[in-house]
């Protein structure tokens, strides 16, 4: 990739792992990834990206918000492995808070980390695969399972475009707990449900000088059912990006909402307001 698109993609990292679920069975929250060129290597040095996420599903009788703030630390190395960039991310505990309404909770949800290989296949396409995973949680914010996540993602970043499918996979170590959590199973005396899952989010940007416009999109299922009533969980979900990028930080803000939705109570809403600034870099 030429020097202007690698500066490109460094504008746009952020949330790549830890992020609150949106009200169901996928831990990584669906739509984290939007407007990420992920087949692109940053350049080397450490990151922070910063996500704030606003949500509302229209449950009945009351709505459901979620509001969360997720710090992302990406340690982009100079080490090659297989022909791949290799690149470290790190996400800390997270703080969320939860409204339906009279009801309110707030609290951490699961941290999160993992590797990155990135290959740069030539004519401005790269690929990419993560391998990582998130801690357990006791929280009732949090899922009381540690799981396997896996990412698997493709970019094609030529003449500003930035043309982005990420593929996430998940796969929990504890189908079914007895801990409360944000996503209960349906009886007791079960109350932690963590099916595995696999979301898709899909990014179609274009820049203009340093304004980034585009269309956005997500999906997420889950892949089986933990207990035999479960109900397992779908959306389809289209939106807009819009981004800018001055000397040092870059924003993005997208929002999205559900075109269908299986099982999940309500179509969800989602804006998200995403910065990122370089905290070191070689010579820096």
């Amino acid at each position: 990739m030429n020097k202007k698109l690698t500066k490109c993609a460094a504008a746009a990292v952020l949330s790549i792992g830890a992020a609150a679920p949106a009200f169901g069975g996928s831990v990584t929250r669906p739509g984290d990834t939007i407007g990420l060129p992920v087949g692109v290597p940053l350049p080397e040095g450490l990151w922070l990206g910063n996500n704030t996420t606003w949500e509302r599903r229209g449950t009945s009788p009351n709505s459901t918000r979620l509001l969360v703030d997720t710090p992302i630390f990406v340690w982009s190395t100079r080490w090659t492995f297989l022909g791949a960039r290799l690149q470290a991310t790190f996400g800390p505990l997270v703080p969320l808070k939860i409204e339906s309404g009279d009801f309110e909770i707030d609290g951490l949800f699961n941290s999160f980390g993992a590797a990155q290989l990135i290959w740069d296949l030539g004519n401005n396409w790269g690929v990419t695969y993560m391998l990582g995973g998130y801690t357990d949680s006791s929280k009732s914010t949090g899922y009381s399972s540690a799981s396997l996540n896996q990412r698997f993602g493709v970019s094609y970043t030529g003449n500003g475009w930035n043309l982005t499918a990420n593929a996430i996979w998940g796969i929990n170590f504890d189908e079914v707990t007895s801990e409360p959590q944000i996503s209960p199973c349906p009886t007791a005396p079960q109350f932690g449900c963590n099916p595995d899952f696999l979301n898709v989010d899909l990014t179609a940007t274009k820049r203009f000088g340093k304004w980034e416009l585009g269309a956005v999109g997500l999906h997420s299922t889950d892949l089986n059912a933990p207990i035999a009533d479960y109900q397992k969980q779908r959306q389809f979900a289209l939106g807009g990006l819009v981004g800018y990028t001055f000397d040092r930080v870059s924003v993005q803000f997208y929002f999205t909402t559900n075109v269908s939705e299986d099982n999940y109570g309500g179509d969800n809403t989602s804006g998200n307001f995403r910065f990122t600034i370089p905290l070191w870099q070689p010579g820096g």
